[in-house]
């Protein structure tokens, strides 16, 4: 019995590291597209997806695609149009069938070197934002600078146009 709740346990930590390392999921994370509690909601995603597995037999990976695409669009209402998720759910595939097999230590390092990619992710963040008064200020600057700029050089003439509808093009003097 413990033998076997110890492997369901490494079955678990084999889809924490396929969910945690996509990339969709932890950017809706990281930007909170799951609300206060997004976090929370990407280790609830976890142990569904896991028990999902367990209580269906014989799982297509059309079903987990949308299995996965269901969850993320109700949890944090994103809709995954990357062409990642059937690369995902055929990693879930893929460890559910070496849990199955009692493939344990490859399963164990594919867990290893899936958590190797997510801490490799690069962090993207937003340019600081300025207050309201830093951004109104530029902004009337900008203005007059483009007004200022456009009195100081005219706009340039059309060019040619001969009667055929061709433009004629020639070189500076």
């Amino acid at each position: 019995m413990a033998a076997s709740v110890a492997s369901r346990e490494l079955f678990t930590d084999a889809v924490r590291a396929v969910l945690h390392s996509w990339p969709v999921l932890q950017i809706a994370v990281e930007n909170g597209f799951g609300g206060a509690f997004g976090p929370q909601k990407a280790d609830w995603m976890v142990d569904v997806v896991q028990q999902y597995f367990h209580d269906n037999a014989d799982l297509q990976q059309y079903e987990v695609e949308d299995y996965l695409a269901v969850l993320l669009d109700q949890e944090f209402d994103t809709v995954v149009d990357d062409g990642s998720l059937p690369q995902v759910s055929l990693s879930l595939l893929q460890m559910y069938a070496h849990w199955q097999q009692g493939a344990l230590e490859l399963l164990k390092n594919s867990i290893q070197s899936l958590s190797l990619k997510k801490t490799q992710r690069a962090k993207v963040q937003a340019p600081p934002t300025s207050s309201d008064e830093d951004s109104g200020t530029e902004t009337q600057e900008m203005e007059f600078g483009e007004s200022q700029q456009s009195d100081r050089y005219p706009p340039p003439p059309p060019p040619p146009q001969e009667e055929d509808g061709w433009t004629v093009v020639r070189r500076k003097k």
